[in-house]
């Protein structure tokens, strides 16, 4: 179901013996004040005001982990680290890394099923807290991709998702490829400028819009569940909606973009990404709409559809709205 594949803490599903644990957990305390002291002086730098390096153009949505750990410590840059829970982050995190919890950037309400945006007004509290303004470069980082791609998604309907970017692979890669890393938490953000909602409506479909378009071939509709979901083999959120999926959408699984959800949660190279797309009926002259089960799995097909330069919408109530409607819809592996 959803609520596990989307909202549980990959941490939490690794189990090990005590020993190989604290094996780990003595190299990464070494490696951490082994390695503070390489962005340390930055980060002195950024709490005393001193003017540095701007973080500059983001080349992208999705940036390297050397470009960020050249920046590390640069007033101008807001690294974020998201996820449903901070232990992973107390752990150890980017050095100056801000944790922000998947909840507070969601509607309040069941935590398995209430996942959709927020008014403006709690989002600009919620993000300004973590220092986040106008004139942020923010890169976001996490242990699960789904809460990393879900705040990206959040912030590009903010309208500040020109200057925010994943690093890719997150915080598995940053940590396997020894970057520096830290259990001390950020200093509480500073009186900084003004964050500016600039909320994109159109972005954001609700079933109306979708029903509407069903026989439209210019839109796209990608389910980002797994099979037995699509197929409506699951019974459909266990007896809670229709077991299916929306006439004519294409299944298009999130997993299958990347290397590694556990391990190294990287986007497959952007040749593969986009032939997936293409084989789902994807075109430059095509609205692209992903949906899933409750919103979390689809953000990350929109952030790679995005990354592409597709035209992308986003469905946030989802199968859990859709399915539990009366509406139209479809069991069985075929598209209609």
């Amino acid at each position: 179901m959803e609520r596990t594949g989307e909202r549980a803490d990959p941490g939490q599903r690794n189990v090990v013996n005590r020993a190989a644990s604290d094996s780990r957990a003595d190299r990464l305390a070494s490696g951490v004040r082994a390695r503070r002291a390489a962005v340390l002086p930055g980060l002195l730098l950024a709490l005393m005001g001193v003017p540095g390096t701007l973080a500059g153009q983001l080349p992208g949505p999705l940036v390297t982990g050397d470009w960020l750990e050249q920046r590390l410590g640069d007033p101008g840059l807001v690294v974020i680290h998201t996820d449903s829970r901070r232990d992973g982050y107390d752990r150890a995190h980017i050095p100056g890394a801000v944790f922000l919890a998947t909840s507070e950037i969601v509607v309040p309400g069941d935590p398995a099923v209430d996942y959709e945006i927020p008014p403006a007004d709690q989002l600009v509290r919620v993000l300004g807290a973590a220092g986040i303004t106008d004139a942020s470069t923010v890169v976001i980082t996490a242990d699960n991709p789904l809460a990393a791609t879900r705040l990206w998604l959040t912030l590009d309907w903010l309208g500040h998702g020109d200057r925010t970017a994943l690093l890719d692979g997150l915080q598995p890669r940053w940590q396997a490829e020894g970057r520096p890393l830290s259990d001390a938490p950020a200093p509480p953000a500073g009186p900084g400028g003004t964050l500016t909602p600039r909320p994109r409506a159109d972005m954001i479909v609700q079933a109306e819009w979708i029903l509407a378009r069903l026989e439209d071939p210019g839109t796209v509709l990608l389910d980002a569940r797994p099979t037995e979901e699509y197929t409506g083999e699951d019974g459909g959120m266990g007896g809670m909606a229709n077991p299916g999926h929306i006439p004519g959408a294409w299944h298009l699984y999130w997993e299958d973009l990347i290397l590694d959800r556990r391990t190294d949660p990287s986007f497959l190279p952007v040749e593969q990404l986009r032939a997936r797309f293409e084989a789902a009926g994807a075109a430059p002259d095509r609205t692209v709409v992903t949906y899933c089960m409750i919103g979390a799995r689809a953000s990350l097909t929109y952030f790679v559809g995005r990354m592409l330069g597709y035209e992308m919408k986003f469905y946030d109530g989802s199968w859990h709205d859709w399915g539990t409607r009366d509406l139209p819809w479809v069991r069985g592996p075929s598209r209609r």
